[in-house]
């Protein structure tokens, strides 16, 4: 659990979804209502995505939705500016690690009062299903055999 002191910026959680990683920070707005990310002043609510607008990197509406739903539900969407660097995997990989993350991040922030929603929804769960790896004599797959002479 964070400390709940005047020295921290930001918090920080990482989600992971089959071959995607993403970390995300939830960070502390100042009185002007700004927090300089990488040297980059962001105002309150809004959303980083590898150094990219969130609208720009998730375009489609049903992936907004989903990115989203952590913040949503905790009534936290302009409460941090957030920072978030996704690698690896897809597309929907990385809107699944990017859900985690956030969702641990808002945690960190306050356990007591969000912990109960988050985990009711479901988000702070890892789904561990990951890509089977390549067996030896199987063709190149994971499961498939070499096709066997019929004469």
């Amino acid at each position: 659990m964070a400390k709940k002191s005047k020295d921290i910026q930001y918090y920080e959680a990482v989600g992971r979804r089959k071959e995607a990683v993403a970390r995300v920070r939830l960070y502390l707005v100042g009185k002007d209502k700004t927090a300089t990310i990488n040297g980059v002043k962001v105002k309150q609510g809004e959303i980083l995505v590898n150094k990219k607008p969130f609208s720009e990197v998730f375009s489609l509406p049903s992936q907004k939705i989903r990115c989203l739903t952590p913040l949503k539900i905790t009534k936290s969407d302009d409460r941090f500016a957030v920072s978030i660097l996704t690698r690896g995997g897809g597309t929907n990989g990385q809107i699944d690690a990017l859900v985690l993350g956030l969702a641990r991040a808002i945690e960190k922030a306050n356990r007591e009062e969000y912990r109960p929603i988050l985990k009711k929804e479901g988000l702070l769960a890892r789904d561990a299903r990951i890509r089977e790896r390549r067996k030896v004599g199987t063709g190149g797959k994971a499961r498939r055999a070499k096709q066997s002479p019929k004469r």
